[in-house]
């Protein structure tokens, strides 16, 4: 049985396969397009998973859409009636956009597969809609290790839902609980972003990198916490509610009204143009221990629910990594798994297997680690492609082996190079896992503003992240088990910490910026921690001999990895972007599968 899942028409538009309940493919839209978060129906991104494995549109069983667009419609219509008269142009908006793409979705659905694929019958292939929470569930729950676990759900809003908990067993998912819409932690969420001068359903992760920088002790964080908390949202036993009056995403064209945030929190809504101070950071701070309050809360009320010991998590919000180490620490499971997708890309996933084990009743085959393939779903790396590319660029040379290739590229790596580094398939979700990265070497102390300025071309605050043998991360960090996907941010050992100024949470932004930290100062962040990928040997072999390589010459299997690409722009996908990004950025080295191409 063959099934495709599709996420389309908000954000982060994504396809998936699977065939007799395996994966077989997964990527976003936005690789083949160059179009960050492109919402658009995901044509190219179906056509790659087509060639790929050498499939036709006739060949799929079902077809399966990651939410309901009719019941959102419902529901939208219900926000703007209770509104009315307020919030006409968003209205008028939002209505272009559904008669554009939505209201006739089945027609734009058919039309878009017979354009990929002459032949396709859409009465040969049943196409069928599945609730947006389930399929952020299904996503997460399906692909895990555990025969069953209690399941929660954080976004902005699906159809109606915006958390939700679902009890996991063999393959099915029941409802437990949920909180519905216009009352939103995904929404609070984006509305500190909008205020804090950051892009919606786009820039959320950088408020939890400024949230580090954030003084602890100032009587303005603490005004901020208590404002939060007495004013945008109230924390119930389990449970949240949002001051509506306070928002501005029901009947406006923005998150909230500017002015009535300026006057609650006394600064002004930040410009993205804007120097970050450190109020901003103050205000991230604030947001960020009160989201850990509320969805500590739900994590407690989801134990109760379930009786599990085990949680998954899904949903944008689940991309938090900060808050996933504190979920993980709480002791309340006693182990949690973290879909790496966990935004509307992973919707399209979820769709798909959601249908296989609830609609068709199949079976699950549970795997360990889990049945995610280490996230690397997308497309391959084609040798034809790197051997063009490097012929063409001249200053190269040719590996025979992966020790010859693994040698020369930490030996680059230790003489302060930045490499770009591609190889295999293309990740999954929002991080580079060691196919589509860029790698350096963590105990550089310049090198996080050389990356951030020179490289990436992004904000200087901005953390980079370890990539670490799996079997050596308890060395150099506070963790129990293994962190995959990047989505754990844990304290890194005090025997590698360099000893803090008494005086330090009182420093400013700029000047914790600029202390160095730890042995490792390029992967620990301003708060002695880091957001951990562990690399095991059996699901991402070349990976883990290139750390096993870095660890025999310096002692250390660990380098920096970050996503390849510079700011705004989503990861590389194929060789031609790779080497794009290398010529147009201070990247020193481009290793394109078996070929090391230099800048002369």
């Amino acid at each position: 049985m063959k099934i495709l899942g599709i996420s389309a028409y908000y954000h982060d538009a994504a396809v998936a396969i699977i065939k007799d309940g395996e994966i077989i493919y997964a990527a976003q839209e936005e690789r083949f397009t160059r179009v960050k978060n492109d919402a658009t129906f995901p044509t190219h991104a179906i056509t790659d998973g087509l060639a790929t494995h050498q499939l036709q549109l006739s060949d799929f069983d079902y077809i399966v859409f990651y939410e309901k667009p009719f019941l959102k419609l419902e529901r939208i219509f219900n926000t703007y009636f209770r509104t009315a008269p307020y919030g006409i142009r968003s209205f008028i908006s939002f209505m272009r956009t559904w008669v554009d793409e939505k209201l006739f979705i089945k027609q734009n659905i058919h039309s878009s597969l017979k354009k990929i694929d002459p032949s396709f019958d859409k009465r040969k292939t049943t196409l069928l809609f599945a609730p947006h929470h389930v399929s952020h569930a299904a996503s997460a729950f399906y692909p895990s290790p555990f025969e069953e676990a209690a399941i929660l759900t954080i976004d902005g809003v699906g159809e109606i839902s915006t958390t939700s908990i679902f009890h996991g067993r063999g393959n099915q998912l029941t409802l437990r609980f949920e909180v519905e819409f216009p009352h939103s932690l995904g929404l609070l969420y984006s509305a500190i972003t909008y205020f804090l001068g950051f892009k919606v359903n786009s820039d959320e992760y950088k408020v939890m990198g400024l949230a580090s920088y954030g003084n602890k002790n100032s009587p303005q964080t603490q005004a901020f916490i208590q404002n939060i908390e007495e004013n945008l949202i109230t924390i119930l036993d389990g449970t949240f509610m949002l001051n509506r009056s306070m928002f501005h995403y029901e009947a406006g064209l923005t998150m909230v009204k500017d002015s009535k945030w300026e006057q609650l929190f006394k600064i002004k809504k930040r410009n993205p143009s804007d120097e970050l101070s450190q109020e901003h950071a103050n205000l991230a701070y604030a947001f960020q221990k009160v989201l850990e309050t509320v969805v500590l809360q739900l994590c407690k009320k989801a134990k109760e629910l379930t009786g599990s010991d085990y949680l998954c998590l899904a949903g944008g919000v689940a991309l938090n990594g900060v808050l996933n180490g504190i979920i993980a620490d709480s002791g309340m499971f006693k182990d949690i798994f973290i879909q790496p997708a966990a935004g509307d890309a992973g919707g399209a996933l979820g769709a798909a297997l959601s249908v296989y084990h609830i609609h068709q009743k199949r079976e699950r085959k549970i795997t360990l680690p889990d049945n995610l393939k280490n996230s690397l779903l997308g497309t391959h790396a084609s040798e034809m492609d790197c051997e063009k590319i490097a012929f063409l660029h001249n200053s190269f040379d040719t590996c025979t082996t992966t020790e010859e290739l693994c040698e020369k590229t930490i030996d680059l790596i230790c003489s302060g190079k930045v490499i770009g580094w591609y190889q295999g398939n293309m990740e999954f979700g929002p991080r580079a896992l060691g196919n589509r990265s860029i790698l350096a070497d963590p105990r550089n102390p310049d090198m996080q503003l050389h990356l951030n300025l020179k490289i990436k071309n992004r904000e200087s605050f901005r953390p980079f992240a370890p990539a670490v043998l799996e079997e050596d991360a308890a060395e150099y960090f506070e963790i129990n088990g293994t962190s995959p996907y990047m989505l754990l941010v844990k304290q890194v050992r005090d025997k590698y910490l360099y000893p803090f100024p008494e005086n330090y949470d009182d420093w400013s932004l700029k000047e914790k910026l600029y202390f160095t930290k730890s042995v490792f100062p390029a992967i620990t962040h301003v708060d002695k921690t880091a957001r951990i990928q562990t690399v095991n040997k059996a699901t991402h072999p070349l990976f883990h001999q290139l750390l096993t390589t870095m660890k025999k010459k310096t002692g250390h299997g660990m380098l920096i990895n970050t996503s390849f690409n510079t700011k705004d722009e989503p990861i590389v996908c194929n060789a031609e972007d790779a080497y794009q990004c290398f010529i147009k950025t201070n990247m020193d080295v481009l290793v394109l599968g078996n070929f090391i191409l230099y800048k002369s």
